[in-house]
């Protein structure tokens, strides 16, 4: 299993009426944590899109149990808990408060897919060399 950790400063603009983050942002968060997952690896999604692989979402789950405010720190953890063998990666994501405490669980699934044709294919080999490590033994 691979795992990343990362921050995020909820911003005025991201509440609503409520004082509460919108839960639209939420996506936004895991897209951040996705991100910085891959570039914790030392590749980047421009990486990926420069060796002609683009990583489309093609379904998030979302539970909120609790709410996120203004200036709170959120901690955004993600997982990658299997060695993807096709087209599809499947990102496992929660975001806690500064009190640790889960707010939002999610689950997103990418495909890969050729920048080109828009076929799917598979992870680029130099991510892939980068995952393998963390899923040997398993």
């Amino acid at each position: 299993m691979y795992e990343s950790i990362t921050q995020i400063r909820v911003r005025y603009a991201e509440t609503d009426q409520m004082n509460v983050v919108y839960y639209g942002n939420y996506a936004q968060y895991f897209e951040v944590g996705r991100v910085e997952c891959i570039r914790q690896l030392g590749y980047t999604y421009k990486d990926m899109e420069a060796s002609g692989v683009i990583m489309p979402v093609i379904e998030m789950n979302v539970k909120y149990l609790r709410p996120a405010t203004y200036d709170d720190l959120l901690t955004v953890k993600t997982q990658i808990r299997e060695l993807p063998k096709d087209h599809r990666i499947e990102f496992f994501q929660d975001v806690y408060n500064e009190q640790n405490k889960l707010l939002t669980s999610g689950k997103v699934t990418l495909y890969f897919l050729n920048n080109k044709n828009w076929q799917k294919t598979t992870m680029p080999e130099e991510l892939y060399n980068r995952l393998t490590p963390f899923f040997e033994g398993e």
